[in-house]
């Protein structure tokens, strides 16, 4: 069973759709019983990752979360803020994440190229950088949805599976053994993003 964590921050229903869709079973949950005994997790996100953190540690979950993540290595998906929780710290809220991949998240700012406008928002281009179990059967070329103002850097650049060009260039997905995540949407990126997710909830 694949437990999409619900911690009252994201899109979840909408993944949990496309991973029906696509056949796999899923449960929209913040139960720990349930997360406990989840085979896979996904961690979705959508808002402030201060009051993200703030949430997950005084419900508990974040206790189970390092246990099932860190000690029984059970496969996580973080998607968008999910993804940037994933890290040691973020500029939003000076907060720091959950810490499993060294990294650190930071506000796009763009003072001499007013052209480009914070939120990065809508269909972009990734630049693999290293074979990940979310990429199979991937071609090159492939677009996928983005929403986001702030971006993610990991400090080990073996942990950057993709990058994306935005003014700079961004760490967009991430795997680091059982972690992994990405900085679009998947569930808002038709055929490309159900690629990503099933290729996850098979792997």
């Amino acid at each position: 069973m694949i437990a999409i964590v619900d911690y009252g921050m994201g899109n979840l229903y909408s993944v949990q759709n496309m991973l029906k869709y696509l056949g796999y079973e899923s449960s929209v949950t913040g139960e720990i019983s349930q997360i406990e005994a989840a085979d896979k997790l996904i961690l979705p996100g959508v808002g402030n990752f201060g009051r993200a953190m703030d949430v997950i540690c005084r419900s508990g979950l974040k206790n189970v979360l390092d246990h099932k993540v860190l000690e029984e290595k059970t496969p996580i998906l973080g998607i968008c803020l999910g993804m940037q929780l994933l890290m040691e710290h973020s500029e939003e809220g000076d907060c720091d994440g959950l810490g499993w991949i060294p990294g650190k998240v930071t506000r796009f700012a763009f003072p001499k190229q007013p052209e480009l406008k914070i939120p990065h928002m809508g269909w972009d281009y990734i630049e693999k950088q290293k074979q990940s179990v979310l990429f199979d059967d991937m071609t090159d070329g492939e677009r996928y949805y983005f929403v986001h103002s702030y971006y993610v850097t990991c400090r080990d650049r073996a942990d950057a599976a993709a990058v994306t060009e935005y003014g700079i260039r961004f760490d967009s997905v991430v795997q680091k053994d059982n972690i992994m995540g990405t900085q679009f949407h998947p569930e808002k990126s038709h055929r490309f993003g159900m690629r990503i997710l099933g290729n996850f909830a098979k792997g």
